[in-house]
């Protein structure tokens, strides 16, 4: 990245290089939904087991961005082609939506894995209490999987008591952490009774979080990664390397990219409002990225967030 207007620039290039609007999005889901696309077989989603025991699928559904029916749509469209977690938050200003979706799928709710974040000005002990409770019923559940502390911001520990709390009560199935680095997370712990499940981070080929892919591993925490694709930032779709490992195994950018993560152990949800690309980031299964395409992967990283309006 050399400066913001090269990162819109570069963002806006979808991975087929048709920018894909949200009417034509919609239009291509209700074809879709009408039965125009060919059925597929679900795909079987590898799980991770978190430290309390609960299972947690390794590829999910983002929802950053999605709003209105547009991603009620989206949502309903990602549980049928197989995804089960899916992942929202208080500031996507969406969780009515999603759980509209959820509705729609007509999916039993054990079979989902939904994830939702407490925002800053929900920060400390009541505030997060009355915040979950928000989020829940906009989401219309009767629990979560899991719940994270979206930003290191306001009274963390006072959040984290109440979580601790809301997780012993069997309202959330597991708690966890999000934007943290190791500094602010020992600081968490240091008084809390439970451990952090997850710490979901901004993390892909452009900046691999190297220091935190192995320091959360060793403590028992999972990393998840928030933009998988950079929200195609720094070029990432026309990336040479990318498309040159990617053809060699007759798949696409995004595709290399969430097997890539896959094998790091990185628990990614990416997002997209096209059905059809939906159906293509679940297909990354049945195949493998050897030694070599790692190492060039590795070599991509540039140590730096893409996103510098959230440092």
């Amino acid at each position: 990245m050399t400066n913001r207007n090269q990162d819109r620039a570069q963002g806006a290039i979808s991975r087929r290089a048709v920018i894909k609007t949200g009417a034509l999005a919609a239009g291509a889901l209700a074809l879709d939904r009408a039965g125009w696309a060919s059925p597929q077989k679900q795909p079987s989603i590898p799980h991770v087991r978190l430290g309390n025991g609960v299972m947690m699928p390794m590829l999910g559904f983002g929802t950053y961005s999605l709003r209105g029916d547009l991603c009620t749509e989206s949502v309903a469209d990602a549980i049928a082609a197989g995804y089960r977690l899916i992942d929202t938050a208080k500031v996507y200003q969406n969780e009515e939506a999603v759980g509209a979706g959820i509705k729609k799928s007509g999916i039993d709710r054990k079979d989902l894995f939904v994830t939702s974040k407490l925002w800053v000005d929900d920060a400390g002990y009541e505030p997060a209490k009355r915040g979950f409770q928000t989020t829940l019923d906009k989401l219309q559940l009767e629990y979560l999987d899991l719940y994270l502390i979206h930003r290191p911001r306001g009274d963390v520990q006072g959040s984290w008591r109440a979580m601790e709390e809301l997780n012993a009560a069997g309202k959330i199935k597991a708690i966890g952490i999000s934007n943290f680095d190791d500094a602010q997370m020992a600081s968490l712990t240091a008084n809390a009774k439970t451990k952090p499940a997850i710490n979901q981070v901004e993390t892909h080929p452009f900046f691999q979080e190297m220091d935190l892919s192995q320091s959360l591993p060793a403590q028992g925490v999972h990393m998840e990664a928030w933009a998988p694709f950079a929200e195609g930032r720094n070029g990432l779709f026309t990336n040479a390397v990318l498309q040159e490992i990617g053809k060699k195994h007759s798949r696409t950018v995004a595709q290399t990219v969430l097997r890539w993560h896959h094998q790091r152990g990185v628990i990614a949800i990416p997002r997209s409002s096209n059905s059809e690309h939906r159906r293509e980031n679940l297909a990354i299964f049945d195949f493998s990225l050897d030694a070599d395409d790692m190492r060039r992967i590795a070599a991509l990283d540039a140590n730096r967030s893409q996103f510098p309006e959230w440092t």
